[in-house]
């Protein structure tokens, strides 16, 4: 940086830093994140290299879309880290969960219901609820019975109505 530009730099500096720092404290509500942000908005500023009459409102204005961004990584972060304490609180109650003799009776409980009741169904109705909810799509339950796609909704339906009424 020529002598010039340098001084002209440091005397718009040592003038704006304080007005910068205050325009990114009101935005942020954080004297660190205000001045990261006037400093960001300072280097911009030198690498730009124009030091003219319009420098300062330019300078404040960048300064502004430095605290806003600010706030918007801080904001993004405080979302991270919420949605990673929650999917920890959630691993943390299916461990607790899964752990529970009680609940761990109660599926039993709830498997063996509905296995004696998928007994009682007709084969067809039972081996079309198996596939299905083994995670097979409709065209893969169909070619899997022989049956055409168009067929296994409605059979599905009929299928389920059975084991609902078989289980109560």
């Amino acid at each position: 940086m020529p002598h010039a530009v340098h001084e002209a730099f440091e005397t718009l500096f040592a003038r704006e830093y304080p007005r910068a720092v205050a325009i990114a404290a009101r935005i942020t509500g954080d004297a660190a994140e205000a001045e990261d942000a006037a400093q960001e908005a300072f280097v911009q500023l030198a690498r730009r290299g124009r030091f003219d009459d319009g420098a300062a409102r330019w300078l404040h204005a960048a300064c502004a879309h430095h605290a806003l961004n600010a706030i918007r990584r801080r904001t993004r972060q405080s979302l991270r880290e919420s949605r990673s304490f929650r999917l920890y609180l959630a691993a943390q109650n299916d461990a607790q969960e899964q752990a529970d003799p009680q609940r761990i009776a109660v599926q039993q409980s709830d498997r063996a219901a509905v296995r004696a009741a998928l007994l009682r169904l007709r084969e067809a109705d039972a081996a079309l609820l198996a596939l299905r909810y083994g995670g097979l799509t409709y065209q893969e339950c169909a070619d899997a019975l022989g049956l055409a796609v168009n067929q296994i909704g409605t059979r599905l339906a009929r299928a389920e109505r059975a084991l609902k009424k078989e289980l109560s």
